[in-house]
């Protein structure tokens, strides 16, 4: 009976650790946990970039919104930015908004509470180096908070940010036109629409795709009277 006991207690606690990873694919969950899914009260779409900044990626996404006047928000890696610094400086003089990801691309459920601070606080330190700005939002690798490191980031003034809609266009078999589709179903005004433009972390050659299918959704979206909008506080 104790046995019986001490394991469903491990195993509440691991549910209650674990939860907030649900909330990218339950609805409900992020709501409930203040986290930002939709930029409700707005008409447009809010397009985000995740996983960058990239050698050839980034800069290829920044020509397609820059040709459809259209802003987009990059939430970005430290390590990937320490690399290549002057890449921040560009998405912020292109009238773009830069995000925290993380410094090392790593799932939050494997990580200490000190080991995501500390993560966090390096890749804001680079960031904010490297672009001369101040970062408010942040987006966990994957998609995934852990219920202590959701408190551990907002007690570090960070807002959480996830998504509504996205392309999955980091899997190896996603096309321009899938990620096109994918990212435009049921899409309405408010969404935040999850993409990548870079692929140090999923598929290879990953952003070409990503690339091709820019002008597919930015079209479909404004067939439908749907604008790219920044992302607000």
């Amino acid at each position: 009976m104790i046995a019986t006991l001490a394991a469903a207690g491990v195993s509440a606690a691991a549910i209650v650790h674990a939860g907030p990873a649900l909330a990218p694919i339950l609805p409900g969950i992020g709501p409930a946990l203040g986290i930002v899914h939709r930029q409700e009260g707005d008409g447009g779409v809010v397009l985000t970039f995740d996983d960058g900044p990239h050698p050839q990626g980034t800069p290829a996404v920044l020509e397609v919104l820059r040709e459809a006047r259209a802003p987009a928000t990059f939430f970005l890696v430290g390590e990937q930015v320490l690399r290549r610094p002057a890449l921040v400086a560009e998405i912020l003089a292109a009238g773009h908004g830069v995000g925290l990801h993380c410094h090392r691309h790593r799932n939050l459920l494997r990580l200490t509470t000190r080991q995501l601070l500390d993560d966090a606080d390096r890749a804001k330190a680079a960031i904010e180096e490297a672009g001369g700005c101040e970062l408010s939002d942040y987006r966990p690798p994957y998609g995934i908070f852990s219920a202590a490191g959701l408190r551990a980031i907002r007690r570090r003034g960070l807002r959480p940010v996830l998504w509504s809609q996205w392309g999955r266009d980091w899997t190896r078999r996603a096309t321009a036109a899938s990620i096109a589709r994918r990212a435009s179903t049921d899409t309405r005004g408010g969404d935040i629409i999850l993409l990548h433009d870079a692929d140090y972390y999923s598929a290879s050659g990953s952003w070409l795709r990503t690339v091709a299918a820019l002008p597919i959704l930015l079209e479909e979206l404004d067939s439908r009277g749907l604008k790219p909008i920044g992302l607000r506080r």
